[in-house]
């Protein structure tokens, strides 16, 4: 396989991956947040501002993998060295 199709399966991989711990993240706050509601329905609000702010944080994961993604697909740093040492 040659170098781009490595870059692809590289973006992809990494894609899954940050999503998969971005998604079990905030599963597990949502679930947390729902539970202390559960328990303590006069502190939903705060509970609930809370969560928001830190499903927030957890989503930032999630769009720097994509930033990453799309700069390993099309501004790649080492395309030229990698290019030129596979030429050899």
């Amino acid at each position: 396989m040659d170098f781009f199709s490595w870059v692809m399966i590289t973006a992809g991989f990494g894609m899954a991956i940050g999503s998969l711990g971005t998604g079990i993240g905030q599963g597990l706050a949502v679930k947390s947040a729902l539970e202390g509601v559960a328990r303590n329905p006069g502190a939903s609000g705060k509970i609930l501002t809370t969560m928001m702010i830190g499903l927030a944080m957890i989503e930032s994961l999630a769009i720097y993998v994509f930033v990453v993604a799309m700069i390993i697909l099309f501004a790649n740093p080492f395309q030229d060295v990698v290019l030129e040492l596979l030429a050899k």
